[in-house]
């Protein structure tokens, strides 16, 4: 009959409180990701920034710079979609909405395409929203 053991007290390590930093791979890769999620508005950097800053200087440098562009573009897109139901000027506001998720989609493309070389990217419409609103609250 086997009977009962304390377990030892290897076999209970935690993982680190703080995540490791992360490869030079690693980062262009998730810095890459930053900017081709702004296809689909300003979560994918918001989560990005949020998850990876001071893990790599590249991702936070290029998370940041894709969620300052993307921030403004998507808010414009959801309060369009949202007006284009109003009878008689729905079809501006859809319109509108259309054209910007264009200009967004092809924008974030392409400073994907650049930051995959390991180049950094600034947009050239960058409002740096999510700057000045996070400068605001210092």
């Amino acid at each position: 009959m086997k009977t009962a053991t304390s377990p030892s007290a290897n076999a209970y390590k935690g993982s680190p409180a703080t995540a490791s930093h992360l490869s030079v791979a690693a980062d262009r890769n998730i810095a890459t990701t930053a900017h081709f999620g702004g296809v689909i508005g300003c979560i994918p950097s918001a989560v990005i920034y949020y998850l990876y800053r001071g893990r790599g200087p590249f991702t936070e440098q290029e998370s940041r710079e894709a969620l300052d562009f993307t921030l403004l573009p998507t808010l414009v897109i959801a309060v369009s979609i949202i007006l284009s139901g109003v009878p008689a000027i729905g079809w501006f506001f859809g319109l509108l909405a259309a054209l910007t998720w264009t200009f967004l989609a092809v924008s974030s493309l392409i400073a994907g395409i650049k930051v995959t070389r390991g180049n950094p990217y600034q947009y050239r419409f960058n409002t740096q929203l999510f700057t000045r609103i996070l400068n605001r609250k210092k």
